[in-house]
Order: structure tokens, then C-alpha cells, then sequence
């Protein structure tokens, strides 16, 4: 990803079920005077991210992050700190998903 979709990838991050319009993304993942300059300046990163699959859109212009699809059967969502209590106690959970695990997720599409 490139540091303007980083940026869009995390402010979308903190809403993940909501749908963000497209002028509350340009005015919180840049800063003042991005914003200021050229109100619409994520459009074009957020139609290019929206071809690649990483976001969805709604018919009001809005956007939020694709959902990770659940072919991963069996697979739940832990705590990095719950995992890390989780394999210190020497048995094998191979079913667990982390953030670091979503983050890379996006990071391949």
C-alpha cells in the first residue's frame, strides 16, 4: 500500500462496520492544510482501493474496509495478548486470528 492508502486504511480502521463519506475520510486520514488545499483529494485513492477489493462502497458515496472473507473455517478472532497467553502454555492453537493477521490480509490485496 502507499502511505495515502496507509492512512486511509487506518482512519476506515476505527469504523469497520460503518460506512465513512468520502469527505469525513479526506478531512481526518490528512492533515489541515491537505484538506484545505483539495477537499476531494482521497477520491482517487478511494477508487483504487475499492478496485483492488480492500474497500466496499455504498450507493451514498460512503466507504468502509471490505470484510476479510470466512473461508477460513473455524478461525475466531483473539486479543494479541490472549494469544500470547494462549501458545506460553505449550498446546497448539493454530485457529486463532490476530490484528497483525487483518493488517497483513490488506497489506497482499
Amino acid at each position: 500500500m502507499t502511505a495515502q492508502e496507509r492512512e486511509i486504511y487506518y482512519c476506515l480502521k476505527q469504523h469497520r462496520r460503518d460506512f465513512v463519506p468520502l469527505r469525513e475520510i479526506s478531512r481526518r486520514a490528512g492533515s489541515k492544510q491537505r484538506f484545505r488545499a483539495a477537499p476531494d483529494w482521497a477520491r482517487s485513492v478511494l477508487f483504487s482501493m475499492a478496485e483492488r477489493g480492500i474497500l466496499e462502497g455504498d450507493p451514498e458515496c460512503g466507504y468502509r474496509l471490505k470484510p476479510i472473507p470466512n473461508n477460513a473455517a473455524g478461525k475466531r478472532w483473539a486479543s494479541p495478548e490472549i494469544v500470547r497467553i494462549l501458545k506460553s502454555s505449550g498446546k497448539a492453537f493454530h485457529n486463532l486470528i490476530t490484528v497483525d493477521d487483518e493488517d497483513e490480509y490488506y497489506d497482499k490485496l
